[in-house]
């Protein structure tokens, strides 16, 4: 996943935010949030990989004990009570899935068919807890938050 750190990295930067990068190897993640909090981070940025998929629940107790606000990439992230999502959207992801598998039994060569990026992304907002972690959200982001959860 370096190509996504180097770019996180780059959008940080060229915004001056200091960017702590903390790998945690899976089930480890007391450890990840204790070197998070020993580097003075501020917030958490949840890759969308899967072992941090199917751990979100304690990855999301963590934050919450650490006092760090956390973004993730899916909106079931915030449905579990993370701060904030932003990302494609799951169910459209899978669609797109579908038609692939229906190509690919029809006989179309998986090498064949194009590389699709996602067209449509959700910004997830849980003002529970932004309201936990004393965050106010501002209202224009608000406004473009295609979820959010009171």
């Amino acid at each position: 996943m370096q190509p996504y750190v180097d770019e996180t990295q780059k959008a940080a930067s060229s915004l001056g935010i200091r960017l702590v990068v903390v790998e945690a190897q899976a089930g480890d993640y007391d450890g990840a949030f204790t070197a998070m909090r020993s580097g003075r981070a501020d917030a958490v940025l949840v890759q969308g990989a899967p072992t941090l998929n199917r751990d979100r629940r304690r990855i999301i107790t963590l934050a919450a004990k650490h006092s760090l606000p956390a973004i993730y990439e899916w909106r079931h992230h915030v449905e579990d009570g993370g701060l904030m999502a932003y990302g494609g959207n799951v169910s459209e992801l899978f669609r797109r899935v579908a038609s692939y598998v229906d190509k690919i039994f029809k006989g179309a060569k998986p090498g064949d068919l194009p590389i699709e990026q996602p067209t449509k992304f959700e910004l997830a907002i849980n003002l529970k807890t932004a309201k936990a972690l004393g965050l106010t959200i501002p209202q224009a982001l608000l406004t473009r938050a295609e979820v959010i959860i009171e």
